[in-house]
């Protein structure tokens, strides 16, 4: 597995949180409060990171990652180039790493990556320049850290606390790259009581999730629980006749309100988004009091600013918190 760290015990890449200890995640997570801003008000800005370039390198398509890392990117002061790969010279037939190392000369200084094939962020960071930063902002069906973190920031500004909460993830746990992130920050965070709940076409490996609680009934799985994560219905991995249909899905597995009271009155509801309304999530309960999908939008930009100032904020040799 790649080194994410410095020699000196600095965040250098962000690739999993799988490797991470309890207190550089709360590191993290303490760092992205501070950029946190009530909405109405002007986000926050620094020039912390003027002079860097950061290019956001997707090969999937993608709204809410790549537009909150440019703009914490923008918030800090850094240049910011987008690629897609229908634009880029991928399409030419250039390799991956042919395509980094045409970036690193043209003095990026990180690389966001999100693609579809596993392995491709860590074999970036592997041949990289020393000075050179990478974050995955989504890698396969395999993690995608920086919304594990916006994930775990959102459910300790509502509940202050991990122990002692319950809580749920519940559905296309199998292809889903935020389920693994969530139970791999949730657990270090000293979450006990995480339940994965879905049905056995969409239930990992047994070797996955450790240290979880399975169930494929989502009347058991949603019982007293704090917290309800509800995931997509990952079509663009299924095999064209394996995709579910979406009515006969909801009726046995989307988030109702009848559901939903199943849990603690005051239980959050979570979702990455995109939302298929109607799914995976009825539109009441996705756009109701207890639903904290907007929360997790703003704190997405919050928790990139926070990530790309640690690992280049050294380097600007300001690598005190703001």
């Amino acid at each position: 597995m790649t080194e994410q760290l410095r020699p000196d015990g600095s965040l250098r890449h962000l690739l999993t949180l799988e490797t991470l200890n309890r207190g550089q995640i709360e590191r993290l997570l303490d760092r992205s409060q501070t950029f946190v801003r009530p909405l109405g008000e002007p986000p926050p800005r620094s020039a912390l990171l003027a002079g860097f370039t950061v290019a956001n390198l997707f090969t999937e398509p993608s709204t809410r990652t790549r537009v909150s890392f440019e703009l914490a990117a923008k918030r800090l002061g850094a240049d910011v180039v987008n690629l897609e790969v229908q634009l880029s010279s991928r399409v030419k037939g250039e390799s991956m790493l042919d395509t980094v190392y045409t970036l690193q000369a043209l003095h990026v200084d990180a690389l966001v990556i999100r693609d579809a094939e596993a392995g491709v962020p860590g074999l970036v960071a592997d041949n990289v320049a020393p000075h050179v930063s990478v974050l995955s902002a989504g890698e396969a069906h395999l993690s995608h850290p920086t919304q594990g973190l916006l994930d775990a920031l959102t459910i300790y500004q509502r509940k202050q606390r991990f122990a002692g909460l319950a809580v749920a993830i519940v559905g296309d746990i199998r292809h889903s790259r935020v389920a693994r992130s969530a139970w791999q920050v949730l657990r270090a965070l000293g979450v006990t009581d995480l339940r994965i709940v879905a049905p056995a076409a969409l239930m990992p490996a047994a070797d996955e999730f450790q240290g979880c609680t399975r169930t494929r009934s989502i009347t058991k799985g949603l019982e007293g629980v704090d917290v309800i994560m509800m995931l997509r219905v990952q079509k663009e991995r299924f095999g064209e006749a394996e995709v579910p249909d979406g009515e006969k899905y909801f009726a046995a597995w989307g988030l109702t309100p009848e559901r939903l009271a199943l849990a603690r009155s005051n239980a959050i509801v979570m979702h990455p988004q995109p939302m298929n309304r109607g799914v995976e999530i009825a539109s009441v309960v996705a756009d109701g009091p207890q639903s904290v999908i907007r929360d997790q939008v703003r704190n997405g930009v919050a928790v990139r600013m926070a990530v790309l100032a640690e690992v280049l904020g050294t380097r600007a040799g300001a690598g005190a918190r703001p």
